[in-house]
């Protein structure tokens, strides 16, 4: 779904106002319906309100109340990243797959899921780093790089994904929100 800032633009170029017009209706002052939109803020409470009534619209449109909760779904998509085991660059993309189908139809997907691609990127290219390395270290030779050490590090990094990916899976499907660690944030 898009942000709640992204919903009320859309709305407000429906009903053919104008920002100053919005604010002016709504009493809520110009700038902080320009956040708003921007998605910099995220109306709250009685703001919320005097926007959805000058639009005309219910809060419950603007809000994420269509989502259902899914804790079975979140636990299989934490387990999705083992796919990476036997499918090169599954961790990555069925994660992706499943996220980008179901991320407006379960609640806390959007941000779980984005979160999870950011862990998975960053650890696919560590990985991948890893690997060119010891593998350019055995071609060219290089008597101080412990290639046997390349490796298990390959290995205990996959180990340790996997590790996070069963312990998260667990905690979803107990209801507990746990998520991957903060990463580079690439996808939001």
């Amino acid at each position: 779904m898009n942000p709640i800032g992204t919903k009320i633009k859309e709305m407000r170029f429906k009903t053919g106002m104008s920002q100053e017009e919005l604010a002016e209706k709504s009493q809520v002052s110009l700038r902080t319906i320009q956040r708003i939109e921007n998605n910099e803020n995220e109306p709250r409470g009685k703001t919320m309100q005097l926007i959805c009534d000058s639009l005309g619209v219910p809060i419950e449109e603007l809000l994420d109340f269509g989502k259902k909760e899914d804790l079975q779904f979140l636990m299989f998509f934490h387990l999705s990243v083992l796919s990476g085991i036997v499918i090169p660059l599954g961790n990555i993309i069925l994660p992706l797959v499943l996220w980008l189908t179901k991320k407006d139809k379960i609640q806390g997907l959007q941000k779980i899921g984005a979160r999870l691609l950011n862990f998975q990127i960053v650890f696919q290219a560590m990985t991948f780093i890893l690997i060119m390395l010891a593998t350019l270290g055995k071609i060219l030779h290089w008597e101080n790089l412990h290639f046997s050490n390349l490796f298990l590090m390959v290995f205990f990094l996959v180990s340790l994904n996997g590790l996070f990916a069963i312990i998260f899976a667990i905690s979803s499907r107990r209801g507990k929100q746990i998520t991957y660690p903060s990463s580079i944030p690439m996808i939001k």
